[in-house]
C-alpha cells in the first residue's frame, strides 16, 4: 500500500510540473476535489474525447451525437429517481470529525484483502517459475481460497443491504470487519445516513419568483428527454444510438484520489435504444465492443477487468463495470448497463408526452429498451496518464522518466530541436515547424543541451524529437528520436509527415477494434 501511495503521488506531482492538472484557484489555496487541466493536460483530454467520438459516433452509421443543456426542467430529476433515490451512505468518525461514504470503507477493505491475493500470486509465480499454474493457484492454494471466500460474502452483504436499504446493517457490517477511520484509527462510527448527491442552483430575476433546479448529475438524461426529437429529426430506426459528451456535477461526500472522484466531471455516454426483448444479447455485444477500444490503446490487457454489479440500480436488469488498475488498485472506468425502459417511460409519465417508437415491421408502436455505455472521462485521463508515467533504468546506469502515453493521444507529437542557436539551424527547425502544425501539434525547443532536451520531452510525453543539425543544410535530412524506445534515424526532411502520421493516425489506432 505504501508503494502505491508513493507512486500515486509521483503522477500527481508529475501531472502539476509538466503542465497537465492543475489545482482549481490555487492562489487561493484551492477548491476541494475541483482541478482545471492545464496547456498540457486540455490537449490530452480533447484527444480521448475525439478518440471516444470518433469510435462510437463516426464509425457507428446509427450513433449521432448530441450536446444537451447542463440545466433541464425540476421534473427530468423527479421523473429520473434522482430527488428521491440519488443518494450515497454517508457514515462520520466520532472522534476524527472525518465523513466517509460508508460503502467505499467496505469497498477499501475489500482491496486490501485482493492486494493480498495478488502478493500470494507473486510469491508463488516466483517459486514455482515456469511451471506456475495460476487459476490451479487461485482454485486450490487455501489462503487464498479464504481471502477469496472473504471478498465475495463481503460484497454480497454489502449489495444486498444497499439495495434494501438497510443501512443498519452497512453500519453492522463495518463494526464486523473492525474497519476503522483510515486518519485516527478509531473505530467509533455514527450510524449510516443517506445523503443526496445534487448542486441545487435557481433560475429567475428575484427571489420570490425564482425556480429552484439543480445542476445536471448525469448525461444521460438529456439524451432521454430529446429520444423522439432526435428519432423523428434523424429518421433514426431502431436499432440506434445517441451519444454526447459533457459536464456533471455531484456533491460527492468523499471526493478524492485526484481526479479519480470530482465533484465537477466530464462524461461520455451513449444510449442504445432496442426493442424489447433483444437487451441481453445488445448489452453483451457492447461489453465486447468497449473493452475493445480500451485495448486499442494498448495499455495491457492485465489491467483491466469486468465487474458484475452485486447492487443493480433501479432502473437496471444487468449491470457491468470495466475496471481498471490505477495506481490505488482496480476501480470503475467505464459502465455498461441495460436500462430497461425505465427512463423514456418515466418521462412519458410525468411529462404527459408520448415517447415511443413505432415499428413498422411489426406495425406496432412500444417504448424501446436501452443499454447505456458511459465512461468518466477524467477517469480516463487518470488511467491513461498513471499507465503511461514510468521510470526507467538505462544501461549507463542512469534513470529517465518518461510519460509513455498512447501516441495517438499525446498533446505534443514532436518537438524540433535546432542542435545550436546559429549558423541558420533554428531557422530550417522553425521551417519544418510551420509545415508541420498543419497535421499536428509540434513545438520548437533550444533551451539546454540536446540530451536534456530529449529527457523534457519524454517526461513531457512527446512521442519524436526532431534534431536539425549542420549535416541537415548539406542534405536536407535530420534525426528523428522515438521516445519509447530511444532509437534514432537519419530521415529527409520531406518523410517526417508521413513517418509521424503513421505512428498518430487514429484510423490506425482504431482499426485494431476489428
Amino acid at each position: 500500500m505504501a508503494k502505491q501511495e508513493d507512486d500515486f503521488k509521483k503522477v500527481i506531482s508529475h501531472a502539476k510540473e509538466y503542465g497537465y492538472v492543475f489545482q482549481s484557484s490555487e492562489i487561493y489555496d484551492g477548491l476541494s476535489a475541483v482541478y482545471d487541466y492545464a496547456q498540457n493536460g486540455a490537449e490530452l483530454k480533447k484527444n480521448i474525447q475525439e478518440y471516444w467520438w470518433k469510435a462510437m459516433v463516426q464509425l457507428n452509421d446509427n450513433i449521432v451525437g448530441i450536446d444537451a443543456a447542463i440545466l433541464m426542467h425540476p421534473t427530468t430529476w423527479k421523473a429520473s429517481g434522482h430527488v428521491d433515490a440519488f443518494n450515497d451512505p454517508l457514515i462520520d468518525n466520532k472522534d476524527s470529525k472525518k465523513r466517509y461514504r460508508a460503502d467505499v470503507l467496505v469497498e477499501d477493505y475489500v482491496a486490501k484483502i485482493e492486494g493480498k491475493i495478488e502478493k500470494e500470486v507473486t510469491k508463488a509465480a516466483k517459486r514455482f517459475g515456469d511451471s506456475f499454474d495460476k487459476e490451479q493457484f487461485l482454485a486450490t492454494n487455501q489462503r487464498v481460497v479464504e481471502y477469496q471466500e472473504k471478498v465475495t460474502s463481503t460484497l454480497k452483504r454489502l449489495g444486498k443491504s444497499l439495495e434494501n436499504e438497510d443501512l443498519v446493517d452497512v453500519k453492522a457490517l463495518i463494526e464486523e470487519l473492525e474497519i476503522a477511520c483510515p486518519m485516527s484509527g478509531s473505530k467509533n462510527w455514527t450510524d449510516v445516513k443517506q445523503f443526496n448527491l445534487m448542486f441545487g442552483t435557481k433560475l429567475g430575476a428575484s427571489a420570490d419568483s425564482a425556480m429552484d433546479l439543480y445542476l445536471r448529475p448525469e448525461t444521460a438524461q438529456g439524451i432521454f428527454v430529446n429520444f423522439l426529437n432526435v428519432q423523428k429529426s434523424g429518421r433514426m430506426k431502431i436499432p440506434f444510438g445517441i451519444a454526447q459528451t459533457g459536464k456533471a456535477f455531484r456533491n460527492e461526500i468523499v471526493a478524492r484520489q485526484f481526479i479519480f472522484r470530482m465533484r465537477e466531471f466530464e462524461q461520455m455516454e451513449m444510449q442504445f435504444f432496442i426493442k424489447p426483448g433483444t437487451q441481453k444479447e445488445w448489452y453483451e455485444q457492447w461489453k465486447e465492443k468497449r473493452m475493445k477500444w480500451h485495448l486499442s490503446l494498448g495499455m495491457g490487457q492485465e489491467n483491466y477487468r469486468f465487474h458484475d454489479h452485486d447492487k443493480l440500480a433501479h432502473y437496471a436488469d444487468a449491470a457491468a463495470d470495466i475496471e481498471f488498475r490505477f495506481p490505488f488498485g482496480f476501480k470503475e472506468l467505464e459502465g455498461i448497463h441495460s436500462r430497461t425502459d425505465f427512463d423514456l417511460s418515466k418521462h412519458q409519465e410525468f411529462s404527459g408526452k408520448k415517447l415511443q417508437y413505432f415499428d413498422t415491421e411489426e406495425n406496432k408502436n412500444y417504448v424501446p429498451y436501452v443499454v447505456e455505455t458511459s465512461i468518466g472521462l477524467d477517469r480516463m485521463f487518470l488511467a491513461v496518464f498513471a499507465n503511461s508515467l514510468q521510470e526507467e533504468e538505462l544501461e549507463n546506469g542512469s534513470t529517465r522518466t518518461v510519460l509513455k502515453l498512447p501516441a495517438v493521444l499525446a498533446p505534443t507529437k514532436a518537438a524540433v530541436f535546432p542542435l545550436v542557436k546559429k549558423d541558420g539551424l533554428p531557422e530550417i527547425a522553425k521551417e519544418i515547424i510551420d509545415d508541420l502544425k498543419w497535421d499536428f501539434n509540434v513545438l520548437y525547443d533550444e533551451k539546454d543541451a540536446v540530451g536534456r532536451r530529449y529527457r523534457r520531452q519524454d517526461a513531457n510525453g512527446t512521442p519524436f524529437c526532431i534534431t536539425v543539425d549542420h549535416q541537415t543544410i548539406e542534405d536536407k535530412t535530420v534525426t528523428i528520436r522515438h521516445r519509447d524506445s530511444m532509437n534514432q534515424e537519419r530521415v529527409a526532411i520531406s518523410a517526417l509527415k508521413e513517418l509521424i502520421h503513421a505512428a498518430v493516425d487514429m484510423k490506425t489506432w482504431l482499426m485494431k477494434m476489428a
